[in-house]
């Protein structure tokens, strides 16, 4: 059974190439990603046994992103949806430049993990985990997807599993208030919270420095753990009544979708081997900074690449 378990959507990203609109673009790059099984393969990369859980069509779309996750060295357990209405949501992303920004389109309605119940998974995996991970984002699809979130967080939590739960809001999916009622019933059940800093902002109203922020949420919700992100100036931990602190990694930006991901893989990869916070937040600084130096949502590294990062005793040419 894997150590990390993940739960979510995972979509094909589409996305012409950079500097070219999607108005005109003939040609479309096609990518797999979401945010649950980008963090599963994150710390598949760095060793960790591990899974992801979710709903996919019974058709070739479901069946590359098996192929794409298997590849990055995922275990999986899916629902297969054969039904007439069976689909993989879609995303269209258009890299903008300064002063353009990058745009997203999403097409997830009705896909298939919009339908997808406790029932239909092997609950055993979550039970025989070190770590289960999902995120803000799943819960927003729909009832069924809110109702599943809610029931794996419940077996996790019988099981002494530890349960880890990133913010990840998307406007584009829910409105704030929304999101924020939904965020409060769940945190309860939380043990370890990545929260963005923007997150807490504008969905919880915690409106203080990010100390301050990190203290409020362990305190308001009973949560083990919580790792507040701020993007460019780092990321700090609080934990056992402790502030640990850890800055960015510089990296030349090819694609920064996937960075926060990226971060959390790094960060639970550690935890599950036994490292305390503090090397578990250096890793996952160095994840997401290998993360923008590759193109897709999905980092593909070595832990040895991770550790060159964090030494920062690369020359840029290895022989």
């Amino acid at each position: 059974m894997a150590d990390l378990v993940t739960f979510g959507e995972t979509m094909l990203r589409l996305s012409p190439p950079a500097g070219q609109r999607l108005e005109t673009e003939g040609e479309l790059d096609a990518q797999v990603g979401g945010a649950e099984s980008n963090v599963a393969a994150a710390a598949a990369s760095l060793g960790t046994d591990a899974a992801w859980l979710s709903k996919l069509p019974a058709n070739p779309l479901g069946r590359r992103v098996v192929r794409s996750l298997r590849s990055h060295g995922v275990t999986l357990d899916v629902a297969w949806d054969d039904s007439d209405a069976a689909r993989l949501g879609t995303y269209y992303l258009e890299r903008g430049a300064d002063p353009r920004g990058t745009d997203v389109i999403y097409d997830r309605a009705d896909a298939s993990i919009t339908t997808v119940a406790a029932g239909e998974l092997d609950l055993s995996v979550v039970e025989s985990a070190d770590v289960f991970h999902t995120t803000g984002i799943t819960p927003a699809l729909s009832a069924a997807a809110s109702e599943t979130t809610t029931e794996l967080l419940r077996v996790a939590g019988e099981a002494d599993v530890t349960r880890s739960f990133d913010l990840n809001y998307r406007s584009k999916l829910w409105s704030a208030a929304e999101a924020r009622e939904r965020y409060e019933s769940l945190l309860g059940h939380v043990d370890l919270l990545f929260a963005p800093i923007r997150d807490a902002r504008t969905v919880l109203g915690y409106d203080d420095d990010a100390e301050s922020v990190a203290y409020r949420l362990a305190d308001d919700y009973d949560i083990e753990t919580v790792v507040v992100t701020r993007g460019a100036t780092g990321s700090l931990a609080y934990t056992d009544g402790e502030i640990v602190e850890q800055g960015v990694i510089d990296a030349e930006t090819v694609d920064a979708i996937g960075t926060g991901d990226a971060f959390v893989g790094g960060v639970l990869a550690e935890l599950i081997d036994g490292s305390g916070i503090d090397t578990a937040l250096s890793y996952g600084a160095a994840a997401a900074s290998l993360k923008r130096t590759v193109e897709g949502d999905v980092l593909v590294t070595t832990r040895a690449e991770v550790e060159a990062a964090l030494n920062q005793s690369t020359d840029g040419i290895s022989r």
